[in-house]
Order: C-alpha cells, then structure tokens, then sequence
C-alpha cells in the first residue's frame, strides 16, 4: 500500500461510515466520509480521493448513477457495496465502471482486501488496457468472451466470478470516449463478451 493511501466511504449508514472509517484508519488508510452524492461530489473535488467506496441504495442520486457520473469525470476506482442479491445489479455497477463489489452484510477485513487488490489493479492498468485493445484491434467485429479475452491476455482460465475483463473493458471504454450505457466502440453482447464494432483499416 502506498503511504496514506485515501479512501472515501459514501454510505447513507451513519453506522457502516464510522466502522470503515474506524477500521480502515487502524489499517493505515486516509478516510473521508459522505451520505449521498452531494457530498460525494463535494469530497471528490476538495480532497482527490485514490479510492471510492460507494453504496449502491443511497437517497436521491443511487449508486449506479453516481457511479457512472462519477467515471464520466474520473478515473478514480471504485468498490460498490450493495444489499441486493441479485448478479444483474452488480454486473450492472461493473458495467457503469465500478472495479469490483462487496455484498452486504460483509466483512471489514474482506472489504479491505478487496480494496489493495483493487489499488494494485488499477495503478498498474494503463498496459493492461493497452494489451486489451491490441486484441480487440486485431479481432474487429468478432464477438469475444471473456474467457477468450482472459486467454489472449494473459494466458489463464478465467475463474467464474472473474469480472477483471469486464473493469477493463469500462475503463477502455472511458479512455476512448465511448458511451459508458450505449457504447458504440467496444459493445456488451449478452451472454457471449464483447466486440470491437468499428472498422480496422490494417496500412499496407
């Protein structure tokens, strides 16, 4: 971990916010807390966060749509903590750029390995994302899964909770402009992975 790395904790529980803060400052973090996107908005501009943690049931704005608005703006990586059991919402949060999630109830210990493995991750993203569109650029139009893509990149099998392709794939996606909800560029094919949906002219 990098010295006093900062993390924000954005959590509507006044309870959950002072555990964190109280936890993750034993473990050696920088820790600011808020109850909703407006102070959410108002730490991410005054204090630069390396970190968010973000729930996803919060008043006003939730967590999918901050955490959207927030990847518009940023590249600041992102933990989701939801209460919903359900796979879609959290794939839904990978796909509006969260880097990973934490189900509720959970444990404090797994929420902070979560967040080094994510802070290792995501500082050592650029090559990543630049390997991931190599092999995008060299299969245009060609729909890839995400085994495949886990196999070209870095030769292993995917586990079946494996969602590194899928922050990737956001954060690419971010880099290049392209449409976080209606991505043009590189597109979601449901149940199958990805495609690059643009013409590769190769020079000759």
């Amino acid at each position: 971990m990098a010295p006093q790395d900062h993390v924000l904790v954005v959590d509507d529980d006044a309870e959950i916010r002072n555990l964190l803060r109280e936890y993750l400052e034993k473990n050696g973090y920088r820790v600011t807390t808020a109850a909703d996107g407006k102070g959410l908005w108002a730490a991410i501009n005054s204090t630069r966060p390396d970190l968010v943690v973000l729930d996803l049931m919060l008043p006003g704005d939730d967590g999918l749509t901050l955490c959207r608005d927030l990847r518009a703006r940023s590249n600041v990586p992102i933990v989701m903590l939801t209460a919903r059991g359900e796979e879609t919402d959290r794939i839904v949060g990978l796909e509006m750029g969260a880097d990973d999630y934490v189900p509720k109830p959970f444990n404090p210990r797994e929420l902070l390995a979560r967040i080094k493995r994510v802070l290792r991750r995501t500082r050592s993203l650029p090559g990543t994302e630049f390997k991931l569109l190599q092999v995008l650029l060299t299969r245009p139009n060609r729909i890839l899964t995400r085994d495949q893509l886990i196999d070209f990149m870095m030769s292993r099998e995917a586990g079946p909770f494996d969602r590194a392709i899928d922050v990737q794939v956001s954060r690419l996606r971010h880099r290049l402009g392209d449409d976080a909800k209606e991505p043009a560029i590189i597109k979601t094919v449901r149940g199958q992975g990805y495609v690059l949906a643009v013409p590769v002219n190769a020079e000759r």
